[in-house]
């Protein structure tokens, strides 16, 4: 059953609304409607949001909104919010994710005014549904520090991370952010996805240390999602077999499967689920 205060008499107050990422046509329906009921959108960039709403034929009053608003702009959205549809977008995608908007978010929280989202276009998750690395556990890490000392400080603090790592990142910094990765988390399997839902969208995969080297001299343009594999991917798919069965008898020799599993997982650098899949088809066949 359809939503009727959503879709057809909004409350007053902010609305976080998802846009495309690339495709126009990735916009909502229930986003198209609330952006025509808005009273004012605040944008990141009025230029890049007048583009959209051009598409969807609508004219709505926008005021800029972005990383150097200060606390005055965010009083005046939220003063709004009382009796006004305020509507909140990134350039593209889910505000707040890399993006401008958690302060607005916040102090909309502590007026009282109705906050709702309204979810869509993600360039993260499109990214690791492209990229075919590990995506029961990942972390958005947004994009990495420019300084070589900070960029290294940051990444050692993910490299223990049994996780996959989302990052952020433009084309000409990003053969120096994929070999600063690949020495700092090691060089695992990971995925570089481009201009995702748009005409030339690309996903290439490989070891960090590879698309480094196959971007060092052709960076790319467009949106850019760097989608690394957690520890011990690359491990896995060279672990020995025999090696790999040996350290599981033993280990079950003590240990319940499940632990022993767990054990061994850990000590190889192996995805746990598949490690007890192994474990369990060994027990049965003695």
């Amino acid at each position: 059953m359809p939503d009727s205060t959503i879709s057809d008499s909004p409350l007053p107050g902010l609305y976080i609304v998802a846009t495309p990422i690339g495709n126009l046509g990735d916009i909502s329906a229930r986003a198209a409607a609330t952006l025509a009921a808005a009273d004012v959108i605040a944008a990141e960039d009025t230029r890049v949001t007048a583009k959209l709403l051009a598409h969807l034929g609508l004219r709505v009053p926008m005021t800029p909104y972005h990383d150097h608003s200060d606390e005055r702009t965010r009083a005046a959205l939220v003063a709004r919010m009382a009796d006004e549809i305020v509507i909140l977008v990134s350039d593209a995608g889910t505000p707040l994710i890399s993006d401008p908007g958690y302060k607005l978010v916040r102090d909309a929280r502590g007026a009282g005014r109705h906050v709702t989202t309204l979810p869509g276009p993600c360039a993260a998750i499109a990214a690791i549904t492209l990229s075919g690395l590990p995506s029961d556990r990942f972390l958005f890490a947004g994009f990495l520090p420019n300084k070589a000392k900070a960029r290294a400080d940051t990444l050692a603090e993910f490299a223990g991370l049994r996780a996959t790592l989302v990052f952020y990142e433009s084309g000409p910094r990003l053969s120096a952010s994929l070999a600063a990765m690949a020495e700092g988390l090691g060089d695992r399997e990971a995925a570089v996805a481009r201009e995702i839902s748009k005409l030339y969208e690309q996903c290439v995969t490989g070891t960090l240390s590879n698309l480094a080297a196959r971007y060092a001299d052709a960076p790319p343009k467009g949106e850019i999602v760097v989608v690394v594999g957690p520890p011990g991917a690359a491990i896995a798919e060279a672990a020995d077999d025999a090696t790999l069965d040996a350290a599981l008898r033993e280990a079950m020799a003590g240990k319940p499967v499940a632990q022993a599993a767990k054990a061994v997982a850990k000590r190889f650098g192996l995805d746990r689920h598949e490690t007890y899949a192994r474990a369990l088809t060994l027990k049965e066949g003695g």
